[in-house]
């Protein structure tokens, strides 16, 4: 692999940059650091957040030294949700730890409306940490303006190969495989801690499992364990779910080829997680490190024909979410299985770092016992055109799933727009239908859906959305 940097900053880049520098030193009284928490007892502790691109859950034959560390060795938690399955939306709240609907990232195009006040990153660098970034972003933000609150950054232009970058400013080409060069850029940024005495926090997001899906070279013909699919793959009666899903044409096929080619390209993210965990190791700051992994939203593989993100089924919303942490008590190697979701992400690394927030957030702390009975998952479409899911809402609980589709839209900015008309509805007995095959609601007679709780279903479902 070679680095070849090719194309220099433009001054427009270079003027966002300094508007970012000076926004990011400047350190305005709207958050305080607390010697309380969990932070109190291990010290602030660093904090390396991985977030990957389109990956589901049952990927873990990819990722053998990633779950033997953090799952294996910290806390595997069986009921991760995104609470957008989108990928702006989703990291959006990730950084602020709160919904669509409140940081107002509705969609791919609408990454200036996040308040960047707001995020988790803005608040660790005020109270002292080391920021870095290495890999994806936000869509549609332009490449050449720095990202705020990261004092280093590796910021990809997403691609697999010989992809364009903003490094520290400059607006280049860089030759080699992205996966690659976000593990040798974390890597030294890693290794500057051992003369900068300042804790780090580290947000490391590969382009893996995105499409196109182009493994590393040296992973391009591996073989990947057989799959015949689940009950939902492909769905044959479609008669109870929605017009679009009742029109979706993915098959068992192309679910094995979309599952084998995401299986490949996360090899390569295995071996990065696995050199973060030896450099960790070699630094001394393996135990008081806050490492966090999750995928930025799930993906269908022909399930009830679909072959995509954005709906409110379950492979779309669930993704894996594992945590380590030995120096706080997270490191015994657990099962938790609370329902719990990107929004959370933020309190929790803030909790650790004892940093109370100005701003409202929706999530909570992963180290705190709270515990909720359901989400609110959301989704908005974007435009007028024909195609695709329209704008949704879903109350998600272990047992039970409500959804509603509605009469709405949101332009680029993120702005929503019509009448808010219930268009159709579905209900998931996910206890006796995990694979979400009979819509309860089809058909059903008002007493029926009296008998299912429908309406404070709904009702709860509004408040949700409104909050």
């Amino acid at each position: 692999m070679s680095e070849n940097p090719r194309h220099p900053v433009s001054r427009r880049g270079f003027l966002g940059g300094a508007a970012a520098v000076a926004a990011a030193t400047a350190v305005p009284a709207v958050a305080q650091v607390a010697a309380a928490g969990p932070a109190a007892a291990a010290g602030r502790p660093n904090i390396l957040l991985i977030v990957t691109d389109d990956q589901p859950k049952h990927t873990e034959w990819a990722l053998p030294k990633t779950v033997a560390w953090l799952a294996g060795q910290g806390v595997n938690f069986t009921h991760g949700h995104v609470t957008t399955p989108l990928c702006a939306p989703s990291r959006s709240s990730v950084f602020s730890g709160r919904y669509a609907h409140n940081h107002g990232v509705r969609n791919n195009q609408a990454a200036h409306a996040l308040d960047q006040s707001t995020t988790v990153q803005k608040y660790l660098r005020q109270a002292g940490y080391r920021t870095g970034l290495f890999g994806k972003y936000l869509n549609s933000w332009t490449l050449a303006d720095n990202p705020p609150h990261f004092e280093e950054f590796a910021l990809l232009q997403p691609a697999y190969v010989d992809a364009r970058w903003n490094v520290d400013g400059t607006v280049q080409t860089i030759d080699g495989y992205t996966t690659t060069i976000v593990k040798n850029r974390t890597l030294a940024f890693l290794d500057k801690a051992a003369t900068d005495p300042r804790p780090w926090f580290a947000y490391v997001t590969p382009y893996a499992s995105h499409g196109p899906r182009t493994p590393e070279a040296k992973y391009a013909d591996t073989a990947v364990p057989g799959w015949d699919g689940r009950p939902s793959v492909p769905e044959q009666d479609r008669a109870d779910k929605p017009p679009y899903i009742r029109d979706a044409t993915g098959t068992l096929a192309d679910g094995r080829a979309i599952r084998a080619e995401q299986l490949r390209t996360l090899l390569s993210v295995d071996d990065a997680v696995q050199a973060f965990k030896d450099k960790l190791q070699a630094l001394g700051q393996l135990d008081n490190t806050l490492v966090v992994y999750i995928g930025d939203n799930g993906f269908s593989w022909g399930d009830h024909g679909w072959t995509a993100k954005s709906v409110p089924y379950r492979p779309a919303h669930e993704v894996p979410f594992y945590l380590s942490w030995p120096a706080g008590g997270r490191g015994a190697g657990t099962q938790d299985d609370r329902i719990v979701a990107n929004i959370d992400i933020a309190p929790t690394l803030l909790d650790a770092a004892g940093i109370t927030p100005a701003a409202p957030q929706d999530g909570r702390s992963l180290l705190s016992s709270h515990s909720r009975d359901h989400l609110l998952v959301e989704w908005w479409k974007q435009g007028t055109a024909a195609g695709g899911a329209p704008t949704w809402s879903s109350y998600v609980a272990k047992d039970e799933q409500y959804t509603e589709y509605y009469d709405l839209r949101t332009d680029a900015s993120g702005t929503v727009s019509g009448t808010g008309q219930v268009t159709f509805r579905e209900y998931y007995d996910l206890a006796g239908d995990p694979y979400q095959l009979t819509n309860l609601l089809h058909g059903a007679t008002p007493a029926q859906e009296q008998a299912l709780g429908i309406p404070a279903l709904a009702g709860r479902l509004h408040a949700d959305r409104t909050a």
